[in-house]
């Protein structure tokens, strides 16, 4: 636990996130690929974004995330995230939804005024077992926003280890819940692409996962993945990954595998997977 950097302020990045944001993207472009971000508003705020700027250039999208990583499924405003309920008179007088649809707007706004580009799709801060399946009202606002797809849904897996039996059992369980973190499209016409495990702060986190037992997972998820030819996202944050894999062993190793299957594997952002779900839907 103690050498978990633990950061509450969302979007109040320190520099160590931010360079290790850069070079995990300089990687995965080495390798052939791009990383997909996703980026809360109050960054913006912040004087110097040439770090994401640095991404942007490179190739690589980077998405909305909510300007104050607020849950989107709250139904009141308490719920929406701790700092309203700090600061109340934030959103004093406006609804759960209204405040909701407010925090996707001025982040769309904000990049577009501090990076000179639109949002590259949408994901909503903490993935939900159901995705959005319960929420047709969400699905139609992001598409009311122009956004034609959404990363919310992570599937429900084990990731508490307690001997090696238990790891057995989690580790084929992360590998199983693969095939249930395959891109969909909801009735609304909305296109979901879910959030791949094990994530990071899952891991590191909320149970104090060895770097190796992650890597494990990983290695066995993206190979699942490769074998059947279907869709891993990788699911990370760089505040966390910095201080639990500071030599980047865990993008290495995902690129490498991508690159020892170069007939049955390939990079892809979230923007390219849609297409590809749209345009089979079209069939």
């Amino acid at each position: 636990k103690d050498q978990v950097h633990w950061n509450y302020e969302k979007g109040n990045l320190n520099d160590e996130t931010k360079r290790y944001a850069v070079e995990a993207a300089r990687r995965v472009k080495k390798a052939g690929g791009t990383l997909h971000f996703f980026v809360v508003g109050r960054v913006f705020e912040q004087e110097n974004v040439d770090w994401l700027r640095e991404i942007v250039a490179a190739g690589h999208p980077v998405g909305n995330h909510t300007y104050d990583h607020v849950n989107i499924k709250a139904q009141k405003p308490e719920d929406l995230q701790f700092r309203f309920r700090r600061a109340p008179w934030l959103i004093e007088g406006k609804s759960a939804r209204e405040v909701i649809a407010e925090n996707i707007r001025i982040t769309t706004e904000a990049m577009k005024q501090r990076l000179g580009v639109p949002p590259a799709g949408f994901r909503t801060p903490g993935g939900f077992h159901n995705g959005l399946n319960d929420a047709p009202e969400i699905q139609q606002l992001l598409l009311d926003q122009g956004y034609r797809w959404v990363s919310s849904l992570y599937p429900a897996h084990r990731a508490a280890i307690t001997d090696e039996a238990s790891w057995h059992d989690v580790r084929a369980d992360i590998v199983a819940k693969q095939q249930a973190s395959q891109p969909f499209v909801y009735p609304s016409g909305l296109i979901e692409i879910p959030m791949s495990p094990v994530s990071d702060v899952t891991a590191f986190r909320a149970h104090q996962w060895k770097l190796d037992q992650f890597l494990e997972a990983i290695r066995a998820a993206v190979s699942w993945t490769i074998e059947h030819r279907a869709v891993f996202d990788f699911l990370a944050h760089p505040s966390c990954l910095y201080v639990t894999d500071p030599e980047f062993r865990t993008i290495d190793l995902i690129c490498e595998l991508v690159q020892k299957s170069p007939d049955k594997a390939e990079f892809a952002n979230l923007d390219r997977i849609a297409r590809r779900v749209a345009e089979s839907t079209k069939k």
